[in-house]
């Protein structure tokens, strides 16, 4: 490594104003990691959070809520530098993937992470698609999974994704289709996306409500509102296998309340709505986890999915536009290009 590098760094949980391009002491990788050049890294919904303070009290906990900090997960780059016990990739690699949640995170020009949360790229995809889908595809696998939904147990039966448009619901349509669902998307636009992602059935869910749909699901995925979840549940069908949701209170609960009070609240509450799930039937909230099994499996995936994801990309002194880009939903998935000028 040589040369100096940066990171768009938050200094006070704030608005978009904060982030500044700021000098970044380039890491050197401990054993068993690799350091990444990264030329592509995406902007999720929830580092526009993270940045507003969500989410902080668990973050702590963890050590990633520490200032000035780094947001991003995705990245896609090129290693630059191998830590000891490292034997699958070295320099010059081209590979993509997923940080967990820290205050290093990848909206720089390096990163550091352990080399099995990397993956090698794929032929003929560019950095910007690659980054685009970690994080989205890693939180889908878990919400699949935490539904109780396997290829055996769900070929030929009908699955509803609620908030099926965007870039989560989008990416479970492809899997559910593949793995031989009949899926029924609910969104309230792009619905011609979740036709070309595989749905069966598309329905606008302003024009027909939730409490209008028969109780014949054999599993639900909330992407959507927390205010829909006893709604979705109530379609399940007597024998369902489950349903899982990524817009729980979770973190929201722990911020209010505290650490103690708040998982004690959170309890609670995901024990109230289970209750209303059919008898024998998962109940799951999904948080992001990167796995380097669901890794494995998005190598493969990455590019069928890239259909699903339309680049817009900004260059990294340009995060707060970046991250305006994400809270007014407009069109195409923000992406920050460290290298760009």
């Amino acid at each position: 490594m040589s040369g100096p590098g940066f990171a768009a760094m938050l200094g006070q949980f704030d608005g978009p104003e904060q982030l500044r391009l700021r000098a970044l002491a380039l890491p050197a990788p401990r054993r068993g990691q690799v350091v990444v050049r990264v030329d592509a890294a995406s902007v999720n919904p929830i580092d526009t959070r993270r940045r507003a303070g969500y989410g902080r009290r668990l973050m702590s906990v963890l050590g990633a809520a520490r200032l000035p900090l780094v947001l991003g997960n995705d990245f896609a780059g090129t290693v630059c530098a191998v830590g000891h016990g490292v034997t699958a990739f070295r320099e010059g690699d081209a590979v993509f993937g997923a940080k967990p949640p820290s205050s290093h995170g990848s909206h720089a020009t390096h990163v550091v992470l352990d080399a099995a949360l990397v993956l090698r790229q794929p032929p003929g995809m560019r950095a910007e698609q690659l980054a685009a889908l970690p994080y989205n595809f890693l939180t889908v696998a878990r919400a699949i999974a935490g539904a109780g939904i396997t290829r055996s147990a769900i070929q030929g039966r009908e699955v509803l994704v609620h908030g099926a448009s965007g870039g989560l619901g989008l990416i479970a349509l492809r899997l559910l289709d593949d793995m031989g669902a009949c899926v029924t998307a609910v969104a309230g636009a792009r619905r011609h996306d979740c036709r070309q992602a595989g749905a069966a059935h598309v329905l606008d869910r302003h024009a027909e409500p939730l409490r209008t749909l028969p109780r014949k699901f054999a599993a639900t995925l909330n992407f959507g509102n927390w205010d829909d979840e006893a709604a979705l549940l109530r379609l399940l069908a007597p024998d369902a296998l489950g349903h899982a949701t990524t817009v729980h209170p979770l973190l929201g609960r722990l911020d209010r309340a505290g650490l103690a009070a708040g998982l004690a609240g959170a309890w609670l509450e995901k024990r109230r709505m289970a209750r209303q799930a059919p008898p024998g039937a998962r109940y799951a909230w999904t948080v992001f986890r990167p796995d380097r099994a669901a890794l494995q499996q998005l190598a493969n995936w990455a590019p069928l999915l890239q259909r699903s994801t339309t680049p817009v990309c900004f260059p990294l002194a340009q995060a707060a536009q970046a991250h305006l880009h994400v809270e007014q939903q407009q069109p195409g998935r923000a992406i920050l290009l460290p290298h760009m000028t």
